[in-house]
């Protein structure tokens, strides 16, 4: 193979870099552990989950043990709605949770989970099996403050809804207890092409496909369901040590691994907003999963909101901020396009000391060395400007992709929704097009017209891997490459 048969190949491995790895950053996420083991006693728990065979306590009187002066006038076995402004949590005596309504959710409990209930807590009885509170709840006229008596188990829990929407308990009983939350859901994909997840927080974020069997063990500081821009979380105060288990029935369990009298935390159900999440300082905003490249993700999110803060259309400010973007990358791909152009120019004498040297290989390769060196050309020089914009594209698809800030927000004429795709498929062939355009005006760097017309191949490859992706991301593409092509002719005149 000649070093004009190694170029072609290594840039159609580059593309292929950016085809196959696309896989790798954006398939469904399979659960990132710090510990997986298989314990008998958990395969137990399992086995009462699925068999659905939840202890459950008897309903009773108030219990003796709590302080008389505590115990209400009157109270209520039923569920009861907590709300407080646009905010509310249907809570029902064995603590499971429905109707919610968070921070700009737009998805009902059934939608976003796939049950009716979601989110049940309770606690591990001495048989290892998960069981149930029962708590009978006071009738307050102040719903956003609840109370509530469970006689059997001689527990009390306190539960406060907040102006942020954080639905605070405490519960304490007379004695230790392990708690336990279990999760139930189904496996979905939602239209925007994410999975429903259960996610978690201990020194780092794990996700967990829906119906997976998983087991991860250690400190963790939150943990819950996650679904089409939308979250429900339970976080505490500290991190608590305990053991966390998927089934392959869809639920999901956590239990404590010591007993206590007392556990407070909070619970949130909210569309997976940066700057929400932020506020509660929990590392609540790493549920947004922005993949590898979080670190310019974020940047890229926070830029276009703040020139949408300024502009009004995010349409708009994904075209300003791509600009901005191309414009401060110029300096690193000046001296490549520079390069790309005098590559171009030597192309003739290439074409000569193929001609001539083509039966001694080693001459010919001694010879084009020789006039890359006198020329200042360089034959790789055109593979940086594209690797430099592999990052950017990607962090630019999971800022999209995983941001509610673009979800339902219009551009112009037939785009409504730069989450969703292109209806007509316009943005990814005006990008296949300025992509073409940009293969036509780099140098070739082989004479065999098969491997040319496998160059020109890729950008219809390309255009046919974008076309359901989101047209926000598509106009990014659009726009980065019409200005590539702008900063590659200017770089090509003045190399003249």
């Amino acid at each position: 193979m000649d070093n004009n048969q190694k170029r072609t190949m290594l840039a159609l491995i580059l593309s292929g870099v950016v085809l196959f790895s696309w896989q790798s950053f954006f398939a469904p996420k399979h659960a990132e552990q710090n510990f997986k083991e298989e314990f008998s006693k958990d395969a137990e728990v399992g086995k009462n989950i699925n068999d659905n065979t939840i202890s459950q306590p008897s309903p009773n009187k108030i219990s003796n043990s709590i302080s008389q002066k505590s115990i209400p006038t009157s109270y209520t076995t039923t569920s009861i709605l907590s709300s407080n402004k646009e905010y509310s949590f249907s809570i029902a005596p064995d603590l499971s949770l429905s109707d919610l309504s968070g921070f700009h959710t737009k998805m009902n409990t059934e939608e976003f989970s796939g049950k009716e209930r979601v989110g049940q807590y309770g606690y591990i009885d001495q048989q290892g099996n998960f069981s149930a509170f029962n708590f009978a709840f006071e009738e307050s006229v102040n719903l956003d403050s609840i109370k509530g008596y469970d006689n059997n188990l001689k527990a009390q829990v306190t539960l406060s809804l907040n102006d942020n929407g954080r639905l605070s308990y405490r519960i304490n009983s007379d004695q230790p207890v392990r708690l336990a939350i279990k999760y139930d859901s189904i496996e979905m994909q939602s239209d925007n092409r994410t999975f429903r997840q259960y996610v978690a927080y201990s020194s780092d974020v794990v996700r967990i496909d829906i119906e997976d069997d998983e087991v991860v063990e250690g400190g963790l500081k939150w943990l819950g369901l996650d679904f089409n821009h939308h979250n429900l979380l339970n976080v505490f105060p500290e991190k608590i040590s305990s053991k966390l288990q998927s089934f392959e029935n869809g639920s999901l369990l956590f239990t404590a691994n010591k007993s206590m009298r007392d556990y407070e935390g909070y619970i949130i159900y909210s569309l997976k907003d940066l700057d929400y999440l932020s506020e509660f300082k929990d590392q609540l905003e790493l549920s947004i999963d922005f993949g590898i490249f979080g670190i310019l993700a974020v940047p890229i999110l926070k830029g276009l909101k703040f020139l949408y803060s300024y502009l009004g259309n995010y349409g708009v400010a994904i075209i300003i901020l791509t600009i901005i973007i191309r414009f401060l990358t110029f300096p690193l791909q000046f001296k490549s396009f520079k390069s790309m152009k005098k590559m171009q120019i030597v192309q003739p004498e290439l074409q000569k000391l193929r001609e001539k040297y083509k039966d001694n290989p080693q001459e010919m390769q001694k010879r084009t060395m020789d006039l890359f060196k006198r020329s200042g050309a360089n034959p790789l020089g055109g593979c940086f400007p594209m690797l430099l914009q592999v990052p950017i594209f990607i962090a630019f698809y999971q800022a999209i992709s995983n941001s509610v800030e673009l979800v339902g927000s219009p551009f112009a004429f037939w785009l409504f929704d730069l989450s969703a795709k292109d209806p007509y498929y316009v943005l990814p062939v005006l990008m296949g097009i300025t992509m073409f355009a940009q293969t036509k005006l780099n140098p070739s760097t082989t004479a065999d017209p098969n491997q040319q017309k496998i160059m020109y191949i890729m950008p219809l490859v390309f255009c046919f891997m974008m076309k359901d992706l989101p047209a926000g991301l598509n106009l990014y593409f659009f726009v980065s490459n019409l200005v590539g092509i702008g900063q590659q002719v200017l770089v090509y005149k003045m190399v003249e």
